[in-house]
């Protein structure tokens, strides 16, 4: 019995030993790429030991490199919007030697912020409409109508219009709260908050527009937010358009009035009160504002709720700088009671919860400011230093502190300045309006008109954007090239945003990363500009020689939305990347994969609202990033400095038409699962384009001023050519329908092919899949136009 259990003991010894010898076999043959099928991402293992790239300085930061990053441009962009402020007195030029002097040495100031707006599209004149029943008066004192009148060719305001009984001292737009409607001016349960009804029982007519609430609406996002995300893509804000009302109805009052000498006067609280000053900043018909609940430095304009984002502000103006356009007419000033109001945040800045890490609403988190005292009295002694030295006199600058929106005090400020016998009325009892119950039908209206104005304004960018390339030649390719620089100075420093600070030096630092069968791999970091840092990671083939003896092309390979580099090595993120970065470098390439600042959600987001503030994005970081990535990389001697590509994916193929324009180490662009009718994919708003659109998703940050009558794609592209570009698009691809990617694809084929004739240069492939690398025509497009031979099949 023991020599049979022996016996059998040596079997199961024998064949358990066979067993670990065939499935040693079998992975060293899987590993080798012979016979078994290898998987498909990339094998790799952490590196043995982490010794740095030949001269590179070790790296040892133990923590996230990527969050290091963010943290770092978010350092440096509040340091720069700091110094903007500090640098905006060296951009004036008032001239303070009389009061016509000053109005003419300001108009290109006034000029710059209307632009800022987007207040682009001429005003019409027309009669005012009277709407409605008006036959049952609230009040024997004063008569009201609901009106509209005309502000742009398919656009009007709307709102009440009270007229008083008696002698008409002068005209008033009173602009409400964004949480108001026209009636709450007029009928309120304190009386006091009711001070349209006391302007017109003062003796002046009171002109009330509707504003585009807050309310939070059916995409998720406030009605506000909804209104201003398409006009921002197209030029617009929605802060110019209601401008743009109030300066209409101006006009409509100057019309009516009967007496051009009659003066008019603003006030708005909160949003009225940030429209009130830009009215009157813009129109020298207005003779007295009252700016109340708004006034503060502005510095955190990036805090704001989106639909308060003007691009480039802060270069030019806090809110001293926008009132001293006032003078010499005169500004009152009302602080101490502010609205209070916060969109995925409290009003005192706290991010609301996330639901499995994602938040529940879909818009910017944003937040009114409410500035302490000490704040605004420091913005007011600024507007006031602007013009202390203006002769005959000083304008009038009030400052009233008060714990009431509106206070009696102000208003009286107001009347007075416009008619010095003018007395404030008593406050009255509450009145009921019959119009309130049409307040929400006139609100949606409103909403609806500038949807659709911004949808019309849409169809004509197509034709404003050829009228904007006119200058491109194309008779040769000399001359493109030299017609083409123009534009690409445009684009940098208007589109794009550039910080004009110099590189600092690289100070590359590294720390062997992965192994892999056939490559090895680097993390590196760099230094951009103070606080900020490029990193990323750099894969070698193991068959490459480092001394120089041999130089390869390099492929930038970079990663999409919340993207890290590690994802376009690996088994992470395999489905949408296929380790491209590691295949490549089995190929024969070097491959780099450069951590691009869209990741941390929110925090990434922020970022681009705060360089959006002083004129810049998050590609103004991007673009220096990729600059010293490359310029570092032309300096390693295994590098062939000439043939460096570029190919992203998803939002890195927004990269791959942002970054290479403006980046001439790179010889080339591929952009993968990105490229199509971009401006339209932003701006559209009818129910067929809310599949496809950005107008209604979360990705709040990705909206870019005035692309619209700029550079959509195929511009973009141009701004690329000569260089060899491609474009891989699957037909399962839910970011754009195929027609729209093809349309605009046709316009860089066209200038490739026809115009210039180096058709040979451009390439789309279409492929029978979904939103990921494809490995097969980008490939070969890389081995052509970087020169490097394709493996063998038997490879």
């Amino acid at each position: 019995m023991k020599i049979i259990s022996i016996l059998r003991l040596t079997t199961l010894v024998t064949f358990a030993s066979l067993a670990v010898s065939l499935l040693t076999l079998f992975l060293s043959q899987s590993i080798a790429g012979e016979k078994t099928e290898t998987p498909p991402w990339a094998v790799l293992q952490p590196a043995p030991d982490p010794r740095p790239l030949p001269h590179t300085k070790p790296l040892i930061f133990p923590g996230d490199l990527s969050e290091k990053m963010i943290a770092g441009i978010d350092k440096f962009l509040l340091k720069q919007i700091a110094q903007a402020a500090n640098e905006r007195p060296e951009l004036w030029n008032r001239d303070l030697s009389s009061p016509e002097a000053y109005t003419k040495s300001i108009a290109d100031k006034q000029s710059e912020l209307s632009a800022m707006l987007g207040m682009t599209d001429p005003l019409i004149t027309g009669r005012i409409s009277y709407i409605g029943d008006s036959s049952d008066q609230p009040s024997d004192e004063f008569t009201l109508y609901e009106v509209s009148w005309p502000t742009l060719d398919d656009m009007q305001g709307t709102g009440l219009l009270l007229v008083p009984k008696g002698k008409i001292r002068g005209d008033i737009v009173a602009i409400p709260e964004a949480e108001q409607i026209p009636e709450d001016l007029v009928y309120a349960k304190n009386p006091a908050d009711a001070y349209a009804r006391q302007l017109v029982r003062s003796g002046f007519r009171v002109l009330i527009p509707t504003l585009i609430n807050r309310e939070t609406n059916q995409w998720k996002m406030s009605n506000r937010e909804w209104a201003h995300r398409p006009s921002f893509e197209l030029g617009r804000t929605l802060a110019g358009y209601e401008t743009q009302k109030v300066m209409a109805g101006v006009s409509i009052l100057k019309q009516t009035s009967g007496d051009e000498k009659r003066p008019v006067g603003v006030i708005g609280w909160g949003e009225g009160g940030r429209l009130a000053l830009y009215a009157a900043a813009l129109d020298p018909r207005i003779d007295a504002a009252a700016v109340c609940g708004y006034f503060s430095s502005r510095q955190f304009l990036w805090e704001e709720p989106a639909d308060r984002n003007v691009f480039g502000l802060l270069n030019v103006f806090g809110d001293a700088e926008i009132a001293s356009l006032v003078a010499p007419r005169t500004l009152i000033i009302e602080s101490g009671k502010y609205p209070e109001y916060g969109f995925r945040t409290t009003a005192w800045g706290e991010l609301e919860a996330k639901q499995d890490g994602y938040p529940p609403l879909k818009g910017k988190p944003g937040r009114l400011l409410v500035p302490d005292k000490d704040e605004v009295k420091t913005e007011v002694a600024r507007a006031r230093e602007f013009t202390a030295a203006l002769k005959p006199q000083a304008p009038t600058l009030t400052l009233v502190d008060s714990q009431v929106p509106v206070s009696q005090e102000t208003l009286t400020a107001l009347i007075q300045s416009l008619d010095a016998d003018a007395r404030l009325a008593a406050v009255s009892k509450p009145l009921e309006l019959k119009s309130r119950a049409q307040a929400n039908k006139r609100h949606d209206d409103q909403l609806a008109e500038i949807l659709r104005h911004n949808q019309r304004l849409l169809q004509l960018a197509y034709e404003s954007r050829i009228e904007f390339m006119k200058d491109l030649k194309t008779d040769s390719l000399e001359n493109f090239e030299k017609s083409v620089e123009p534009y690409r100075k445009i684009f940098r420093d208007d589109v794009i945003g550039a910080f004009d600070l110099e590189l600092l030096p690289d100070n590359a630092r590294s720390r062997k990363f992965q192994v892999g069968p056939k490559t090895i791999s680097y993390e590196v970091e760099m230094d951009v500009f103070p606080d900020v840092t490029a990193y990323g990671i750099l894969t070698l083939p193991k068959d490459m020689k480092l001394d120089g003896s041999e130089q390869r092309p390099v492929v930038v390979c970079q990663h999409g939305l919340e993207g890290r580099p590690q994802h376009t090595v690996g088994e992470e993120g395999y489905r949408a990347y296929k380790s491209f970065a590691t295949h490549l470098a089995e190929r024969g390439f070097i491959t780099f994969a450069p951590q691009n600042p869209y990741v941390l959600f929110d925090r990434f987001r922020t970022l681009q609202f705060k360089s959006q503030s002083i004129g810049r994005t998050l590609f103004s970081i991007a673009v220096p990033q990729h600059q010293q990535i490359t310029d570092w990389l032309s300096t390693l001697p295994f590098v062939d400095e000439k043939r460096i590509g570029f190919y992203g994916i998803s939002y890195g193929g927004k990269s791959a038409m942002r970054i290479p324009p403006l980046v001439k180490n790179y010889a080339l662009s591929i952009c993968s699962a990105d490229f199509g009718e971009w401006v339209w994919k932003n701006a559209a708003t009818d129910q067929r384009s809310l599949r496809y659109s950005y107008a209604n998703k979360g990705e709040y940050e990705i909206f870019e001023w005035n692309l619209g009558s700029t550079f959509n794609y195929a511009e973009m592209a141009a701004l690329i050519c000569p260089r060899p570009f491609m474009v891989e698009r699957g037909h399962f691809d839910g970011v754009e329908p195929d027609d729209r990617v093809a349309q605009e694809y046709a316009k860089v084929r066209f200038l490739y092919q026809a115009q210039l004739g180096i058709g040979d240069r451009q390439e789309l492939e279409f492929i029978k899949g979904p939103h990921a690398i494809h490995e097969q025509g980008s490939y070969d497009f890389l081995h052509k136009h970087l020169n490097w031979p394709a493996p063998k099949e038997s490879d």
